[in-house]
């Protein structure tokens, strides 16, 4: 889906790229794929970056920097990828 549409409730960023199909004639991050976490028993795990906020019953566990999850054009190595963890 294209990064200027809000990511669905309960669902979170699992990638970013660029497309031109979502009407950008730059190398801007402005695709983003999505995955619905709704449903996942206790303990479950998921990579997500840190372009939304996870959704309620999920835990960020660790933080660390991966290039699928850079949806800014700013270069940068921070942190952009969460663990989160499936509590409630």
């Amino acid at each position: 889906m294209c990064g200027s549409q809000l990511t669905p409730s309960g669902h979170v960023d699992t990638q970013w790229w660029n497309s031109a199909g979502c009407g950008s004639g730059s190398f801007n991050p402005n695709t983003k794929q999505v995955k619905q976490l709704t449903g996942y028993p206790i303990g479950t795990q998921v990579s997500a970056c840190a372009s939304t906020w996870p959704p309620a019953g999920w835990t960020i566990t660790n933080t660390y920097y991966s290039g699928g999850c850079r949806y800014s054009a700013v270069p940068s190595f921070d942190p952009n990828t969460w663990t989160l963890r499936r509590t409630s």
